[in-house]
């Protein structure tokens, strides 16, 4: 993989509120992405974020959650589709014999 190529370094998941905050992936105007090793772990942080500060835990991600992927090392939240063309061209794919349609942390963690 050359220095500049695209890659995936970690899953994530988009959580639109229709809100503009500061430090998000170059391509998200609104709402916020929260990254971990696999989706799972997103999920666990999102649960003690809302937990802790009162959220309403099932109407958050419901109403919220805005699409499962990843973070790239350019800064880019990419769906589960992009994110396996990335994975492949930046030879990230563990098996390519198993991978299907869409990329999961597991085919490349």
């Amino acid at each position: 993989m050359k220095n500049t190529q695209e890659s995936i370094i970690c899953s994530a998941i988009w959580f639109d509120d229709g809100l503009d905050h500061p430090h998000q992936p170059i391509n998200i105007k609104t709402g916020i992405v929260i990254c971990g090793m696999r989706h799972c772990n997103v999920f666990t942080s999102v649960h003690l974020i809302a937990e802790k500060c009162g959220y309403d835990k099932p109407n958050l991600f419901v109403t919220y959650e805005k699409e499962q992927g990843f973070l790239t090392n350019k800064n880019r939240f990419v769906d589960r589709i992009e994110g396996r063309q990335i994975a492949i061209d930046a030879e990230q794919v563990l098996n390519m014999e198993k991978l299907g349609r869409e990329l999961f942390s597991e085919d490349i963690f």
